[in-house]
């Protein structure tokens, strides 16, 4: 394990690499753990991405600010800025995480890069910390709108809509597939002045609608830079208009539920056998 490619990685040092080994080590790995260096690590966290945008964006309200740095440290977030890292090549895992894939599991790693910035913190203090977190926000707050970030595509819809006076959409459940437990949900979203008629599916009704709402969006977009007034003349061929698969935020969860009844399966199928 090249713990000097990790701190190159992350622009700082270590003075004590203790520090470091226990910010990599999982609590499946020993008691000592980076449970304690996580909690410090999302408080400076939180701190420092408050502090970001507070500077950068001044004529922000409050509630949009929360809104922004919710979305910054949320688990999402911290997993891509870990996978960029590299982080899981240098986990301290127990065998059972390793067995089960913990190395590649988002709590794990958005975690473990919450206990390198408190173990950062403890290391040289809070400029030192506010370094490493500066360098990996900067970049990310260069590509994103603060209009939009954060915002769910039910949100974005309604607020595209009411700016342009047009009648907020309508969902409705067009069917449900699946058995009981692993359901997913068909819904329809209408647009009915812009003539919009889409489809989406989710693991939950919710899910379903803002996979629905993303592509009504997308639609209403493309249709209003063509034309604003065509627009509200003609009818798209909205039953070609369809978003396949799960919505984002249910496939960890689906793939969870299907290895787990495969699992179940086996095990009843090998008790059957004489």
């Amino acid at each position: 394990m090249n713990l000097q490619l990790l701190q190159t990685r992350l622009g700082y040092t270590f003075r004590d690499p203790g520090l470091l080994q226990q910010a990599l080590t999982h609590r499946s790995h020993s008691s000592v753990h980076n449970e304690r260096l996580e909690f410090l690590g999302d408080s400076v966290l939180n701190c420092v991405v408050a502090s970001i945008l507070y500077e950068r964006f001044n004529a922000l309200a409050e509630g949009d600010l929360s809104r922004l740095r919710a979305n910054l440290v949320k688990q999402q977030t911290l997993y891509e800025i870990a996978q960029k890292l590299e982080l899981s090549q240098f986990l301290r895992l127990g065998e059972g995480e390793l067995k089960s894939g913990g190395f590649r599991r988002p709590s794990i790693l958005a975690d473990t890069l919450e206990a390198l910035l408190g173990a950062i913190f403890l290391d040289s203090g809070f400029d030192a910390a506010r370094t490493t977190i500066r360098a990996f926000y900067i970049p990310l707050l260069d590509s994103v709108d603060p209009r939009t970030l954060g915002k769910d595509a039910k949100t974005l819809l309604q607020e595209f809509l009411q700016s342009k006076k047009i009648s907020l959409p309508t969902y409705n459940v067009v069917a449900t597939h699946g058995a009981a437990h692993s359901q997913e949900f068909e819904i329809e979203c209408l647009v009915p002045k812009l003539g919009i008629q889409v489809f989406g599916r989710g693991g939950s009704r919710r899910a379903g609608e803002q996979a629905a709402a993303r592509l009504a969006l997308e639609t209403a977009e493309q249709l209003l830079q063509k034309s604003p007034s065509a627009a509200r003349k003609t009818r798209p061929r909205s039953a070609q208009l369809k978003l396949a698969g799960i919505a984002t935020d249910q496939t960890a969860e689906q793939g969870e539920l299907a290895m787990q009844a495969e699992e179940t399966h086996s095990k009843q199928q090998s008790s059957r056998q004489p």
